[in-house]
């Protein structure tokens, strides 16, 4: 991924418009993060007036969006969503069937939906619009209950921070977790953050709501080599096996085995950017046992074996981050 476009007319919401600027159109090259040719797209050359009572002057029209990598679809006010501008609708079809990345941010997904892009699809949009959503556009399967939903090249997010969430996940997919991450540090944000029932999404630990479970978390992750079960969790914590675990997925939103096994994925994913170790000593280091296991685990989780992650996302070459 290269270029990509942002799209904008009347009524855009700054938030989301900035998410996108922040994302794609900053210079990270001092990070070791490359640099994408972004620009803002209109219809139209000219002044698009915000919904904050200020103005943009766009230099591109649409022609730029036909043929970049990446085409993002901010926000339209409410009042535009049963007349979407067919230029749009051309213009996400195109995109869509050229196979480019294609990401709408919040209500950015009615012009998906109304240029038909997302029948038969999963999608979302901030939960407040979802049902008008579903209600207009019964061929698209709208979650009301997700950060964002990827389908193919296909992301929708939904409302605001969760476009944020929509970025970088993309961002990790293009150019790996290592760089990723640093673009989340500079923009003070989770890489990744838990919403619910949300696809795609790597689950950090949370802000525990016992000091006790932070701590039994904490020595877990330092420990993933070692075949942790409830019962050794649940012994640390001072706590029976069913207690701990009602507590535990409580706080951390999923059971202590399942929270386990993203945990090792996570760090198999680290140590594949990181380092050229053998898959036999990640696996052993990861508490997968064997690099047989690891690479079953793997695939079902990310689609993908850990030597084509490597191959992608290894960093073992580039400076380390100051």
């Amino acid at each position: 991924m290269k270029t990509v476009a942002c799209v904008v007319q009347d009524g855009f919401a700054p938030f989301e418009f900035g998410v996108a600027c922040e994302a794609f159109g900053l210079d990270r090259s001092n990070d070791g993060v490359p640099n994408f040719d972004f620009r803002v797209v209109a219809p139209e050359v000219g002044v698009v007036s915000s919904k904050m009572g200020f103005s943009l002057n766009v230099d591109n029209d649409l022609a730029f969006a036909y043929e970049a990598d990446l085409v993002v679809f901010c926000p339209i006010p409410h009042e535009y969503w049963e007349r979407i501008d067919p230029r749009l609708m051309d213009l996400a079809r195109h995109a869509a069937a050229r196979g480019a990345w294609v990401l709408s941010v919040c209500s950015g997904s009615f012009i998906l939906a109304a240029a038909g892009v997302l029948d038969g699809r999963r999608a979302t949009t901030h939960w407040m619009y979802a049902d008008r959503m579903a209600a207009m556009y019964p061929e698209v399967s709208v979650d009301p209950d997700v950060l964002f939903v990827q389908d193919g090249r296909i992301i929708t997010s939904a409302g605001t921070a969760a476009g944020i969430d929509a970025c970088l996940h993309l961002l990790r997919q293009e150019i790996g977790a290592e760089l990723t991450n640093r673009i989340a540090r500079r923009m003070v944000v989770p890489p990744q953050r838990d919403g619910g029932q949300a696809q795609f999404i790597d689950r950090p630990i949370p802000p525990a709501a016992s000091d006790s479970l932070s701590a039994v978390a904490d020595w877990a992750i330092e420990n993933l080599r070692d075949d942790i079960g409830v019962e050794q969790l649940a012994a640390r914590a001072l706590m029976s096996p069913r207690t701990f675990a009602r507590r535990f997925k409580a706080d951390f939103g999923a059971t202590p085995a399942a929270w386990l096994g993203r945990q090792r994925i996570l760090h198999a994913q680290r140590m594949l950017e990181r380092t050229d170790l053998p898959l036999e000593h990640i696996a052993a280091e990861c508490g997968f046992g064997s690099a047989a296991v690891l690479r079953q685990n793997f695939a079902r989780v990310l689609g993908m074996a850990p030597t084509a992650y490597r191959a992608r996302f290894s960093c073992v070459d580039e400076e380390p981050a100051a």
